[in-house]
């Protein structure tokens, strides 16, 4: 059985999101997600729209997914050994950077793929959350 990892913060569910999930589940037999903790996502200095226990609910309800689980930090090397996750699935936004290169190398050495899919250059979570500044002015100003 291959089984798959991917990560990310899920907030505004978009088709970017549905089209790497769906792309992730076509190459592997368990598809397990790991959704960003609000906590974890302030880290980073952003803030999420949606509260995880709905973000994390929004993505089990997939049914490219076969599990959800909460990410709570960003050692993916690390998750994929814990669950037996022969592929990481993540945005080609990374490919060929230094970091991920690295990352590469340390994944190889455990046996773990990492695959790249096109991120969907047409949506995202922040230009949703600019339009709705846009649309609805200073309700929104404070998001980041």
């Amino acid at each position: 059985m291959t089984i798959g990892y991917t990560t990310g913060v899920y907030d505004l569910f978009h088709m970017g999101h549905l089209n790497l999930l769906k792309n992730a589940k076509g190459m592997c037999d368990k598809l397990i997600v790991g959704v960003t903790v609000d906590e974890l996502v302030a880290y980073k200095g952003k803030q999420a729209m949606i509260p995880f226990d709905e973000r994390v609910e929004i993505v089990r309800a997939c049914r490219y997914v076969d599990s959800a689980i909460p990410q709570y930090d960003m050692d993916k090397l690390a998750m994929c050994k814990k669950l037996g996750a022969s592929i990481l699935f993540v945005g080609d936004d990374w490919y060929g950077t230094e970091k991920w290169n690295k990352y590469e190398e340390e994944f190889a050495k455990e046996g773990i793929k990492i695959v790249y899919f096109p991120y969907t250059k047409s949506v995202s979570s922040t230009k949703i959350r600019e339009a709705l500044r846009k649309v609805r002015g200073a309700d929104l100003m404070d998001l980041k």
